[in-house]
């Protein structure tokens, strides 16, 4: 199992970053994806899922409206397109699979991890 976050960088208040996680080991079928995020001096948090299966999603309420997960199982691909961002966004975003996602939940933990990708918004 393996996971692999990218495009993470600076950005300006407003702007948008779309982050990818190539994942391989493993189907999309049958295994859910999430993002979390761990800003400086804070607790991890989750982000949005989307499940196995039927692709249900989840977002936290802090980005509900502004981000948006989607996945191409051809290419074992997860996405979170994020627009209008703020810099309360500013954090390290990780992908995670092995994860509870479901219409309304999503888990705080997961199983297996990929490495982070820095995401900054400032001026």
């Amino acid at each position: 199992v393996q996971l692999q976050a990218a495009g993470g960088g600076l950005v300006q208040p407003g702007g948008s970053l779309r982050l990818s996680c190539a994942t391989s080991g493993f189907s999309l079928d049958y295994y859910a994806i999430g993002w979390f995020r761990q800003a400086p001096g804070k607790e991890r948090e989750p982000v949005s899922c989307i499940s196995a299966g039927d692709g249900t999603t989840n977002y936290a309420d802090s980005v509900k409206g502004r981000f948006s997960i989607s996945r191409d199982n051809a290419k074992s691909t997860v996405y979170l397109q994020m627009n209008s961002l703020k810099p309360e966004d500013t954090a390290v975003y990780y992908c995670a699979t092995d994860l509870v996602c479901l219409l309304g939940t999503m888990s705080s933990v997961a199983g297996s991890w990929g490495q982070g990708t820095l995401v900054t918004v400032s001026s």
